[in-house]
């Protein structure tokens, strides 16, 4: 079938599939360091935003108990919007 108009052949179904699997890994290795980054920096600079408040409560609370939530939230989405572009172009869904 590798000789058929329209059938991709053994080589090419590998190729796409490693194209695949490298957009998958990158975009993994990004976000997670993106998680990694948003719980380090929170608690690195608890003590420095500890000065300032926001309605009485320091600002590294709000950071932490806000903020890091929502930046996670949005790791989330950028990875199923991110994937589901992936899965689209390399054919894994219809």
């Amino acid at each position: 079938m590798a000789d058929m108009p329209g059938h991709p052949g053994p080589a090419d179904m590998a190729d796409r599939d490693g194209a695949y699997w490298r957009g998958t890994r990158r975009l993994t290795a990004i976000l997670l360091a993106a998680w990694i980054a948003t719980s380090f920096l929170a608690v690195f600079y608890a003590r420095e935003l500890a000065d300032l408040t926001l309605f009485g409560w320091p600002l590294s609370f709000y950071l932490a108990a806000q903020g890091a939530s929502l930046v996670y939230l949005a790791i989330i989405g950028v990875y199923a919007w991110r994937m589901r572009r992936l899965d689209r172009r390399h054919g894994e869904q219809p």
